[in-house]
């Protein structure tokens, strides 16, 4: 599956396409000091229900791309219908479209259709800065495959961190060739996801940034893969920080 190539395709292609290294020691514009705080997964019973309620703003306009840039590799993005569609390019490394707006404490739902053989995400409190990889995306990542797979919980995005959930079971809450609800809710260090209505991951992490942008990502793929897709569609948040 093209997700066991994540760690090449998403720094290697990216790094050898701009003719720069990685520095294994940034997290998040800090430097690793082999004492940062951990992770840790916060253990609920009974588990959090989905955000649900009022205040709810759109983020997409359902006619085009306002609102949104896009950012790093030569990923084709488009409206189809009442979706946002990420379509693979031959050799790209990760690409993203970004929001404009950033966001620090909030709640974010959508709906997304991902090809099988494609995995994606959906960056959250992320930033793109000139002097970290020529404004290479990085952040928190929350993840999108196919099932059995990984899908909800929460990888660092060319941060050098790998995943940033403590461990990553193996689950099929996603419903693979269907449209599926994700949930996110962001505020202060705690990060929690929902996939149809199921908790999928509850973290704090100490490392993370208070406020970034938005992220669709559409992976980068090799020469002889694709063309995958991935589509989202009713991508809905809600402003918690002035609450």
């Amino acid at each position: 599956m093209l997700r066991s190539f994540r760690g090449f395709v998403a720094c290697s292609a990216f790094c050898l396409t701009l003719g720069v290294q990685v520095d294994p020691s940034y997290v998040f514009g800090q430097e690793k000091k082999g004492n940062e705080p951990k992770v840790v997964r916060n253990e609920n019973s009974p588990a959090p229900a989905a955000p649900s309620g009022d205040g709810w703003v759109s983020m997409f306009n359902g006619k085009d791309l306002s609102g949104w840039t896009a950012k790093n590799g030569w990923a084709i993005y488009r409206i189809d219908g009442d979706a946002i569609l990420g379509t693979t390019s031959n050799q790209s490394p990760n690409s993203f479209l970004c929001s404009k707006e950033e966001y620090s404490d909030f709640e974010l739902r959508f709906q997304v259709k991902v090809h099988d053989k494609l995995n994606s995400g959906v960056q959250i409190r992320s930033k793109s800065l000139p002097d970290k990889d020529n404004g290479r995306v990085h952040g928190p990542q929350v993840e999108i495959e196919s099932s059995p797979g990984e899908a909800g919980y929460v990888y660092g995005e060319a941060t050098g961190r790998n995943w940033i959930s403590p461990t990553q079971p193996q689950h099929s809450h996603l419903k693979n060739g269907e449209w599926n609800q994700y949930h996110i809710r962001a505020v202060g260090k705690r990060i929690q996801t929902w996939i149809n209505g199921t908790l999928i991951e509850d973290i704090t992490d100490p490392l993370s940034f208070d406020s970034g942008f938005i992220g669709l990502q559409v992976h980068g793929i090799g020469k002889e893969e694709g063309p995958y897709d991935v589509r989202w569609k009713s991508i809905e948040i809600r402003d918690l920080s002035k609450k």
